[in-house]
């Protein structure tokens, strides 16, 4: 599995926005996609961490270059006061409550 980990500013309201803007991107039928996470922090309520994850690298970059991402992604930066910082890498450890229970 491959993903990426991002760091997001958002502007006053925007974490609707972004909560919005994800909800589209869960249901637009991305080839390979496995799992989306939004997390609020704690110490700053402007920023949250998005954690999205896709079956493989080639998945990921497959839908990182479509025009309808592209888009997407320029309509989510309307909410936030500066570009994400995207980390992105290979998925070492991924589990579910499922995944334990099945073992």
């Amino acid at each position: 599995m491959y993903g990426t980990v991002a760091r997001l500013r958002c502007k006053p309201g925007g974490l609707d926005w972004v909560r919005a803007w994800l909800d589209v991107q869960s249901k637009r039928g991305m080839v390979g996609w496995v799992s989306t996470t939004l997390f609020a922090s704690e110490a700053d309520p402007t920023i949250v961490w998005v954690s999205v994850i896709f079956e493989s690298k080639e998945a990921y970059v497959a839908n990182a270059n479509t025009p309808v991402q592209d888009q997407l992604y320029h309509q989510m930066l309307s909410g936030l006061e500066e570009p994400p910082d995207w980390h992105d890498g290979d998925v070492i450890s991924h589990l579910t409550a499922q995944d334990v229970a099945n073992r």
